[in-house]
């Protein structure tokens, strides 16, 4: 099967750039035949590329308003909320307020069905309410994540701001492809420029 972009396009968004720093969760995900010269380990796009498909699959099976999508991460907000917009899933960028999904007397509270987060460590208090509620939960996960608590995790860099634009872009298309809104990746290119999903922090 033909990679989602050419392997290349992950590595000149610095999707496989990971921490320096490797969780024993993480190994599996990791390109152990590489070696970067500065002490970083490397994510294996192979498998960030085959997660995209399976995170997609898996989300298109919910309606989409029961969706949420977190990320506190500054770089994470941008392409989190133009993806969320884009499928029509909610949306909590920056500070994710306490009790949101487990204080029902609280206004900001809501029922998602599935949580999407940007960083499992950043998005620690969105993550713990998830699990108490019984949500599955998809994570962006880097080198140094650990995937307790994670059903579904997508192995790429969730610190860039290259690499987050891209994910969340492949996501988005590949949701949308699933439902049939997008017919081909050319149309889609045509209207969503990666580029335009990049935070301009």
């Amino acid at each position: 099967m033909s990679p989602l972009v050419p392997l290349d396009v992950y590595e000149r968004h610095a999707v496989h750039i990971g921490t320096n720093q490797k969780s024993a969760d993480m190994k599996q995900f990791l390109d152990t035949l590489q070696q970067d010269s500065s002490g970083l380990h490397l994510i294996d796009v192979h498998q960030t590329d085959a997660r995209i498909r399976i995170v997609a699959k898996f989300l298109s099976n919910y309606e989409a308003q029961r969706v949420l999508v977190v990320s506190a991460r500054q770089y994470g907000q941008r392409p989190a909320r133009k993806f969320a917009q884009l499928i029509g899933a909610k949306q909590i960028v920056g500070r994710f307020i306490p009790g949101t999904l487990t204080n029902s007397r609280l206004r900001t509270y809501i029922e998602p069905e599935v949580i999407l987060v940007t960083d499992p460590a950043a998005d620690a208090q969105a993550l713990s309410e998830a699990v108490k509620s019984g949500l599955p939960v998809v994570a962006i996960c880097d080198a140094n994540n650990r995937l307790r608590n994670v059903d579904l995790a997508l192995p790429a860099n969730n610190k860039g701001r290259r690499s987050l634009a891209l994910v969340y872009w492949l996501l988005a298309r590949e949701i949308l492809k699933a439902r049939g809104t997008v017919s081909n990746d050319v149309e889609w290119e045509l209207s969503e420029d990666v580029a335009n999903w990049e935070s301009t922090f």
